[in-house]
């Protein structure tokens, strides 16, 4: 790992947030409660793996179990899989409130064992997020939480869950690794906060200096208004790493060019990146993740989300979208939706595979394979 800057040292995770994979099976793991990025050498030298499914029943049991909990003191928050080996890494909570643990774990796609990922005295390297929201920030991002968590609210003849979160819990929502730079969406300390960043890898003393990092602007398709400060909650690299597909809060999916991000002191002067947005998925709709797929040589996108199922895009409908900027309508790109509910966490497995992490009726939480020629 000599050529990515990663030396012998413990990485101090202290808040369990996205993670993703990056080169030669690199590990990237957000830290909210200290505002860094760590990228961590794993050790994963399994057997490269071949492209069969992988399943596995009551995954927040197993992982409680080997933590020496209940399966309901645990809370997944994401999931990535190996690119050689197809393990499947899990970043785990233990506990609630400030007693809560960060802890990753590792399931092994062989015989379904639990282990943890060792974090001390292991190659790493980390870079701090230089705009995080203070820790005293009184700003807050109103969610609406898988499971218990949060307040209920009436809203019309629906009762929902909304969980508020001081901002400085989402300076980091979701990670991806493209062509030697780390896309990071999240919140920043800026009166306009949703931010992408673009972080360049390896990691050195002169890394912030090196980072495009702007404000984000869309038009909100349901409330009707262009804003500014809410958070991309997920999103994925598109048309081979020269853009992405963003999604938000109740519920646009939005488009941006990363050839207009900059960095540098034009970043300082307040530049803004203005999305697409290309659908509209509904009120009162939490996005949850989104992974892309190539089928038959065309490429799909899938959004797991809180309020239907399991949806489906043809990414050529998102290239012929004009942009919405008109309230309540129309809602943009065609769309399916899968038969599957209760799908939080969505990773490729493999090139005929989408794994997914899905809770049942009951709450009980399992990983998945969807097959891609199915959906």
């Amino acid at each position: 790992m000599g050529s990515y800057g990663l030396q012998a040292g413990r990485a101090d995770v202290r808040s369990a947030g996205p993670i993703t994979f990056g080169p030669e099976g690199i590990l990237f793991l957000a830290d909210n409660v200290s505002a860094q990025v760590f990228a961590v050498d794993v050790g994963d030298t399994g057997p490269a793996a071949a492209s069969e499914p992988f399943d596995l029943a009551d995954v927040d049991v197993r992982v409680g179990s080997f933590l020496g909990c209940e399966a309901d003191d645990i809370v997944i928050r994401d999931m990535a899989v190996h690119p050689d080996s197809h393990n499947v890494y899990l970043s785990v909570q233990r506990g609630h409130g400030d007693a809560a643990q960060p802890v990753l774990v590792r399931i092994d796609r062989l015989d379904g064992s639990v282990a943890d990922v060792a974090l001390d005295d292991v190659p790493v390297a980390v870079v701090a997020i230089a705009d995080a929201p203070d820790a005293d920030d009184g700003r807050l991002d109103i969610t609406l939480p898988q499971g218990a968590e949060g307040e209920e609210l009436k809203v019309g003849e629906r009762t929902i869950r909304i969980l508020r979160r001081p901002i400085r819990t989402s300076t980091i929502t979701d990670m991806a690794y493209v062509d030697g730079f780390l896309l990071v969406a999240g919140l920043s300390n800026e009166e306009f906060s949703s931010k992408l960043r673009r972080i360049p890898f390896p990691f050195d003393d002169e890394t912030v200096e090196k980072v495009a990092d702007n404000n984000l602007e869309i038009f909100h398709v349901s409330h009707g208004k262009w804003e500014t400060a809410a958070p991309i909650r997920a999103f994925v690299p598109y048309d081979d790493g020269r853009s992405i597909l963003a999604t938000y809060t109740c519920t646009p999916v939005v488009h941006f060019p990363l050839a207009e991000l900059v960095s540098g002191a034009s970043v300082a002067s307040g530049t803004k990146v203005v999305g697409r947005t290309v659908a509209e998925l509904g009120a009162v709709n939490q996005p949850l993740d989104m992974v892309s797929f190539v089928e038959g040589g065309e490429e799909h996108l899938l959004v797991a989300n809180s309020a239907h199922g399991l949806v489906k895009i043809h990414c050529r409908d998102i290239d012929a979208q004009e942009p919405l900027t008109e309230p309540q309508g129309p809602v943009g790109v065609p769309r399916e939706t899968e038969d599957l509910r209760g799908i939080t966490r969505l990773a490729n497995l493999n090139g005929r595979h989408v794994l997914a992490l899905q809770a049942d009726a009951g709450g009980r939480q399992h990983l998945r394979s969807l097959k891609t020629a199915s959906l």
